[in-house]
């Protein structure tokens, strides 16, 4: 688990992007939203749980039952995983992004977690 506390600049993006993904708009927009909140939450239990209720909440509004039932699973494996240290970085947290497969960090939010003294892994 992440003992080091969400560097301020890291949670300012992370409460926009979060605020973004629960506003009403375009559903892409929400999504994309989600998406870089959850790359930006998955070394913070709390806060990666959080992402993936949201996301639960974006599949039920899509009606997609794909994608409601992958964020179920991830919704039950976050906090433990965060937890652990075992979460694949730079995952959007869709359920078609695979449960563990690693993916390119974008470069505004690789720099916001090296701020806040994660390492992204090779």
């Amino acid at each position: 688990m992440s003992r080091v506390p969400m560097s301020q600049p890291l949670h300012a993006a992370f409460t926009v992007e979060m605020a973004t993904a629960l506003a009403s708009g375009p559903m892409p927009e929400r999504w994309r939203a989600a998406e870089r909140a959850h790359i930006l939450s998955q070394p913070w239990p709390r806060a990666h749980t959080r992402t993936h209720a949201v996301m639960l909440r974006l599949a039920v509004r899509d009606r997609d039952l794909r994608e409601v039932l992958g964020q179920l699973v991830r919704l039950a494996v976050a906090y433990p995983g965060s937890a652990a240290g075992k979460y694949p970085d730079g995952n959007t947290g869709r359920t078609r992004a695979g449960l563990t497969t690693p993916m390119p960090v974008p470069d505004d939010l690789a720099a916001l977690l090296a701020g806040a003294g994660i390492a992204l892994r090779p």
